[in-house]
């Protein structure tokens, strides 16, 4: 039977999978902004704190920082093992250390966890100054709201301008609204598999996603972190149709077919190897990561529009002055090549469009890495 939920083997997971004060910190360094930050769509957070995490030294000139932003289930740990603090591994390992594309013997790399998360930043699971969680009553965010609070960070650590910015997914979001709203502060820009506006279908596919939590019955109406239950079965189920959009059609036909799970008959109320695919990554998922971040997160994608009040798509790319790359993967059925096109063609700094070719879909763009760090390598040198 399909489920995320405790067996009789396994211990129910805890309400949120979110970093919580006292765990271990790992790699974790924190940037707290004291004074409110205003948000776009109305109404201020009192106090942001965002986690981060950094790799190599910041020159004397500060010259040589990367910023590389995160996707929608990501954090800040981008590379490294898992540890205590880190249930995972770095997300994107092979692109970040010593002789490797973003070489940390000559970059300082900066990975902040976005605002509104759930590992170590200001979100939903973190408490207000009164003490009580934010749960259901923290505010609706924006990319531009993330980009201002990531913007902070970069003035505390004395960084005036980025060498690189990069990011794929709701991180190519925050990227190219970086180079928008910060042009003299982005020097050069890779955006992949994203998008200047999130499009009728994308809103749709996250629209279920989030009906999918908001009806589970313990989802409280997002204030369930103190409860002892979290909304796991609409978390888990929210990662799953997800999933599916971030991979191929024939990458799954090809790995999995119509193959039964080992031992389990489908006809019997067992499941096909694709199921227990699908219900391995809802499992991880609420282990480690927040219902309520998910719901701001997704809310914060859908409204991306990075000509919202600037003049339509056209007028806000044509801010743009970093030297830019553009490039999608090839199957990718969320963010398709016609959203990287737009991108490529409206920012006049950009070349053609680039294709990653990669089976796997939309996740391509974090599992084809030597395709990755070789768009890094000609942005840099």
């Amino acid at each position: 039977m399909n489920t995320v939920l405790a067996t009789s083997e396994v211990p129910l997971p805890p309400a949120s999978g979110a970093w919580r004060e006292g765990d271990p910190p790992g790699r974790r360094l924190w940037h707290v902004r004291e004074r409110p930050l205003p948000l776009e769509a109305g109404g201020e957070l009192p106090a942001v704190r965002l986690a981060f995490e950094t790799w190599g030294r910041l020159a004397a000139d500060r010259s040589n920082a990367v910023l590389v932003l995160h996707a929608l289930t990501g954090d800040s740990h981008v590379a490294g093992p898992a540890e205590p603090g880190h249930p995972t591994p770095g997300w994107w390992d092979g692109l970040i250390g010593p002789g490797l594309a973003l070489d940390t013997d000559r970059w300082f790399v900066v990975a902040p966890n976005v605002l509104g998360g759930c590992q170590g930043s200001t979100g939903p699971s973190s408490t207000r100054p009164d003490g009580r969680r934010w749960g259901g009553s923290f505010p609706f965010l924006t990319q531009r709201d993330q980009v201002a609070a990531e913007a902070g960070l970069a003035d505390a650590l004395g960084i005036d301008h980025w060498a690189l910015v990069i990011g794929g997914s709701m991180g190519g979001m925050r990227a190219v609204e970086w180079a928008v709203s910060y042009p003299e502060r982005t020097n050069a820009l890779l955006l992949l598999a994203t998008t200047a506006a999130a499009s009728a279908e994308q809103i749709a596919w996250a629209g279920i996603q989030l009906h999918a939590i908001r009806s589970d019955p313990h989802w409280r109406g997002g204030d369930y972190h103190d409860t002892g239950r979290g909304p796991h079965a609409g978390l888990g189920l929210a990662r799953r149709i997800a999933h599916v959009t971030y991979r191929s059609e024939p990458e799954l036909q090809v790995r999995f077919g119509r193959t039964p799970q080992h031992m389990e008959e489908p006809w019997k109320d067992g499941r096909y190897q694709v199921e227990s695919y699908l219900d391995h990554h809802a499992a991880k998922l609420v282990r480690r990561f927040d219902a309520g971040s998910y719901v701001v997160l997704a809310d914060a994608m859908n409204a991306h529009d990075i000509g919202r009040g600037r003049g339509g798509t056209r007028a806000a790319l044509r801010r743009v002055t970093a030297r830019t790359l553009v490039a999608g993967v090839s199957t990718d059925r969320l963010y398709p090549l016609t959203q990287q096109a737009e991108l490529a063609a409206g920012i006049r700094t950009a070349d053609r469009l680039r294709t990653i070719e990669s089976a796997y879909g939309h996740d391509g763009f974090l599992i084809e890495v030597e395709q990755v760090a070789a768009l890094v390598h000609e942005l840099l040198g």
